[in-house]
């Protein structure tokens, strides 16, 4: 890393114009960022922006960097001047005008690159390289979590035996990066700390009504008992052996006279509970693997692995069996940590985890919290809604717990069906509920594109919606981040009226005429119209069916529907229909790779930045060798997060080892 640094302040010196001050405002103005990211449409090209807040060291190796773009025998047709100019197709069509002074700035910065010699070609060239292995960032873990609601319920349930969920009483938890569990999101409400309050109460004396039900005291009331009792209740509830300075306030809420019965050593007790329960140390728990966010005491740093492991995997505390591993330092080793990790596997709390993830990933919510119009579909109920998200449940914990191949899940022929959703996609009814059942050869159903979830979930209450369709493909199956519409756009699309009936489709044309949407819109609305043959609630139709009138005046009228859709920036990824659009995405990287980041950015609690480059990519080529099992992913990510140190660098790209063998040749 600091050779690279220092190579690039010496290009710098001799660079004979500024990127930063001449092009890149250029591009930046161009709106070329949206795409060209990460996490954008463009993500799977040889141009990313760095950070908006990238520095100007940073921005001037980026402007280098595009000599891989660069034709050198030929300036003029170079990709980094065909492309924004739509001179050859560019998905994010005509950036730069043709013969605008815009064009001439670019064309003098291609002059420039191709003829980058020396050290300047060969910084320029590793900058690629250099942001694959982490641009020189250290990942950063926050250091504690706060208990998710799902993870508070399981906890009290493991830690008191109580059964009756009371984190569904407090305050509802925000979407933070798609997911609810993220840190940037788990701030302390009034409301929420009121309602710690109030279920540490309740859940401390429903802990001993009728005595010592749930066996939490060890031994007989005594003083010896009383340190017994908060040093092994204590580690259990802060999942960490108390220091000595606890160990003693703790103790000090037992006071002598509850010595002196079994009885009122309870009551004692409770208090104690009630006090823990009510702890930071409690309701937020070790987490940070690795970087400045690590746990900085050694001695906590096993039981600080025992967490992430059990609430990864288990979403609720680590058991006897994980602590004991923490105990012997079994979690400092790779062998230890596998062990662990495939044992939480075949657990059956690893499936209840699963259903946590994949609730919030297919995001349940919008279903589950939507209605549709009773009268246009009469065959929706919250029970049919229900049954939407069961089957979804069931059809990914199948690929998972089989160690089936994981990209099934888009190309799938088959559904769980109850008799709800066998009315709606117009099947037999199985013998059992939510037993797999082949979809009709002409259904043109498959995987999660076809089931009822997907297809409901991303419409409106009275039609369908291309663009909420097209939106959920690109953010949760490709991980691509589409930009939010400029501030007072008019939404809305024109009404259907009877002088004019239209097709979705037709109605939203001005979303490809409007420069101001057709940028974003041409990205979703392009994937949404292949998925038009499903209406609101998921069921086939042949034509859109349009009503007008009411009484004896109405009437329908019958429109053909085009269905003919594309994934800008996947080739070839023409398709007419969810069998089609999931066979394409399955088989990208982009949607391999996803499957990886998703999961990662679940279970560290934070959207993946720079530094997480090498492990996601590590992560997701041993995903790719494994024949897409799940199971071995969620081992691979775990390993890769403990012992980041272990992980290779990225290997260099042909057009570096290219450019490197140039730069070698001419010295």
């Amino acid at each position: 890393m600091i050779v690279f640094a220092a190579g690039l302040l010496c290009a710098q010196s001799a660079k004979p114009q500024s990127f930063e001050t001449g092009l890149y405002p250029i591009l930046e103005r161009a709106t070329c960022r949206a795409c060209h990211n990460p996490d954008g449409v463009a993500s799977a090209t040889r141009l990313h922006f760095p950070e908006t807040d990238a520095p100007a060291t940073k921005i001037e190796a980026f402007g280098n960097s595009l000599v891989a773009l660069v034709d050198r025998d030929h300036p003029d047709q170079s990709l980094l001047l065909q492309k924004p100019t739509a001179r050859i197709f560019h998905t994010g069509g005509e950036r730069i005008k043709p013969g605008s002074p815009e064009e001439a700035t670019l064309k003098a910065w291609i002059d420039h690159l191709a003829k980058l010699s020396g050290i300047d070609l060969n910084v320029a060239l590793r900058y690629r390289e250099f942001e694959d292995n982490g641009a020189g960032e250290t990942a950063k873990d926050a250091e504690l979590r706060r208990l998710t609601h799902s993870q508070y319920n399981h906890t009290v349930r493991d830690l008191l035996g109580d059964q009756t969920d009371p984190a569904n009483q407090f305050p509802p938890e925000d979407f933070v990066n798609g997911f609810r569990n993220q840190s940037r999101g788990q701030s302390l409400s009034p409301l929420l700390v009121e309602g710690y309050s109030t279920a540490a109460e309740r859940l401390a004396r429903s802990a001993f009504r009728g005595g010592d039900t749930h066996g939490l005291i060890p031994c007989k009331a005594s003083a010896a008992c009383r340190s017994r009792f908060v040093r092994e209740f204590g580690q259990k509830a802060f999942r960490r052996p108390l220091d000595a300075g606890e160990q003693s306030r703790y103790e000090a809420l037992i006071d002598n006279n509850a010595l002196r019965t079994q009885a009122d050593f309870l009551k004692g007790a409770q208090v104690v509970v009630e006090a823990m329960l009510q702890s930071p140390n409690f309701l937020f728990r070790l987490d940070a693997a690795s970087g400045p966010g690590a746990t900085s005491d050694p001695r906590l740093k096993p039981w600080a692995t025992a967490n992430r492991l059990a609430y990864s995997l288990w979403d609720t505390m680590p058991d006897a069996e994980l602590f004991a591993a923490a105990t012997r330092g079994e979690l400092s080793t790779r062998a230890g940590v596998e062990k662990q990790t495939r044992r939480l596997l075949a657990d059956p709390r690893a499936h209840e985890a699963l259903n946590e993830y994949v609730t919030q990933w297919l995001r349940f919510d919008r279903l589950t919290t939507s209605s549709k119009d009773r009268r246009k579909f009469p065959l929706y109920t919250r029970e049919t809604a229900s049954s939407m998200t069961q089957e979804a449940l069931t059809f990914v914990s199948d690929l998972v717990w089989n160690n089936l191949d994981f990209m099934t899940m888009f190309t799938a022929n088959y559904g769980h069906v109850n008799q709800e959703l066998a009315r709606v996609y117009g099947v037999t009814a199985p013998a059992k509920d939510f037993d797999r059942v082949p979809f009709p050869a002409g259904s043109e159903r498959a995987g999660l594109l076809g089931e009822g979830l997907f297809l409901a979930m991303t419409a409106k209450p009275e039609e369908s919606s291309p663009t909420a369709r097209g939106l959920f493909v690109r953010e949760q199956f490709l991980c691509q981040h589409v930009p939010d519409p400029p501030p007072g756009v008019n939404t809305n699309l024109p009404p259907v009226t009877e002088a004019k009936p239209q097709t979705n489709r037709d109605r939203m044309t001005e979303h490809a005429t409007n420069p101001t949407c057709a940028t974003c819109h041409r990205l979703m609305d392009s994937v949404g119209f292949g998925l038009e043959k499903f209406d609101a609630i998921g069921a086939r139709r042949e034509q859109v069916v349009l009503e007008f009138g009411s009484g004896r005046g109405r009437h329908t009228v019958n429109l053909d529907i085009n269905t003919s859709g594309t994934v800008a920036g996947i080739p070839n990824s023409q398709f007419s229909s969810p069998a089609e659009l999931g066979a394409i995405i399955a088989k990208t990287s982009q949607c391999q790779e996803c499957m990886v980041k998703q999961y990662f950015r679940y279970t560290a609690g934070r959207v993946d930045t720079a530094a997480d480059r090498p492990l996601i990519r590590k992560v997701t080529e041993d995903f790719r060798k494994s024949g897409f099992r799940f199971q071995e992913m969620v081992v691979g990510l775990t390993l890769a997060r403990e012992f980041p140190d272990k992980i290779e660098p990225a290997p260099q790209t042909p057009e570096t080892k290219k450019g490197l063998a140039h730069v070698a040749s001419n010295r």
